[in-house]
């Protein structure tokens, strides 16, 4: 990877992935012209669009194609009607998305969630609880936890009854690793870190308490506070402007980042970006949007692209340094949002300056603010 030129596998996906891949593709094409670097862009099948091309969700080439690149620009897999027809382990989140995480040990998923104020009529919370403005970072351990633990099995009893078992696990160097990562990120931001656990129920959440109590010695200028999962999503509606950095273990992080998107208006604004370790100052990272592949928006030209596009910016920012060009594009997105383009998903009729626009159109504005 040289200093201005980046390897990118850009994977749509299933539903409408292809679509807002597309419009995060012309976008980054505008900012790589504006700011003179350069992205060798390949596109490759995963998910059902893997499985029709290649008869595997992740095929060996796409694959192999990840692994040729500096970072992947991901749309979304999993298709509700089609996913059943196969067993659990060829589906496409386990198939593709799981494996791609540890694959490449992206161990740390970040998820900022902002509201626009040009959209505080699209947060299902009063003006009251919305305060100066909305802005956290969701930082989620991304390959520990129930979602990989071992034991995973469903099996039937002597007596009948079938039973499933899903095993939690977690290693003090899982926890310090995405604490280090937690804590860094509140250094840059607000200097204040709430850790998620459920420590008065789980061995697990005991031990998240403590080793990221230990790390945060290490942070001297950064508050740290402990808050139970359940007590944080209540906080989360009743007063989100208390939270700056959230730091939780991966399905809690899971669940909480949803919740968060919510109140920036849309799944369809809430870009992520996926990160493994860094080497020689750079670091691999997988970005893509935080909502689905939404099959029944699919090929109508309604799908909000921000958030892919946004995960682009990401991209730019965290895998290649190219943080002017990340901000740039940002800044496109909030002035396209406050020049009124909505698409179906953030549109509210009684905004007296905002026009219903398509998927190519806010891709269009987006471009043309840039």
């Amino acid at each position: 990877m040289s200093s201005r030129h980046f390897k990118v596998a850009a994977l749509a996906g299933d539903g409408i992935g292809p679509e807002v891949m597309r419009e995060a593709i012309k976008v980054l094409r505008a900012a790589e012209t504006k700011f003179g670097f350069t992205l060798q862009m390949t596109e490759a099948p995963v998910g059902w669009a893997g499985i029709d091309a290649a008869g595997k969700a992740l095929p060996e080439a796409t694959l192999a194609l990840c692994r040729e690149s500096d970072a992947i620009l991901f749309g979304s897999v999993g298709l509700p009607d089609r996913d059943p027809t196969l067993p659990k382990e060829e589906r496409p989140e386990r198939a593709a998305l799981l494996r791609i995480r540890k694959e490449f040990g992206l161990f740390a998923n970040l998820r900022p969630v902002t509201l626009p104020k040009a959209l505080a009529a699209a947060c299902p919370l009063t003006p009251s609880r919305q305060g100066a403005g909305i802005n956290i970072l969701v930082v989620r351990e991304l390959t520990g936890g129930m979602y990989f633990g071992q034991p995973k099995q469903t099996g039937t009893l002597p007596d009948g009854q079938r039973r499933a078992v899903d095993t939690m696990v977690y290693t003090t160097t899982e926890i310090e690793r995405i604490a280090h990562v937690g804590f860094q990120a509140a250094r840059l931001r607000h200097k204040k870190l709430t850790s998620i656990d459920k420590a008065n129920v789980l061995e697990n959440g005991i031990l998240w308490r403590e080793t990221v109590t230990q790390i945060g010695k290490q942070y001297p200028e950064v508050a740290l506070e402990h808050m139970f999962v359940d007590n944080a999503a209540m906080q989360l509606i009743l007063r989100p402007t208390q939270f700056d950095v959230l730091l939780c273990e991966n399905m809690f992080g899971d669940i909480l980042s949803d919740e968060a998107a919510a109140l920036g208006g849309s799944l369809g604004l809430l870009p992520s970006a996926s990160l493994g370790a860094t080497h020689g100052g750079n670091t691999f990272g997988f970005y893509e949007p935080a909502g689905g592949t939404a099959p029944d928006l699919a090929g109508r030209d309604l799908a909000n692209p921000i958030a892919q596009i946004l995960s682009g910016a990401l991209m730019l920012r965290h895998s290649f340094g190219l943080n002017e060009a990340a901000e740039a594009i940002e800044n496109a997105v909030t002035q396209a949002i406050n020049a009124g383009c909505r698409t179906g998903d953030i549109f509210n009729p009684d905004e007296p300056t905002a026009r219903r626009v398509g998927t190519r159109a806010m891709g269009d504005a987006i471009v043309a603010a840039l």
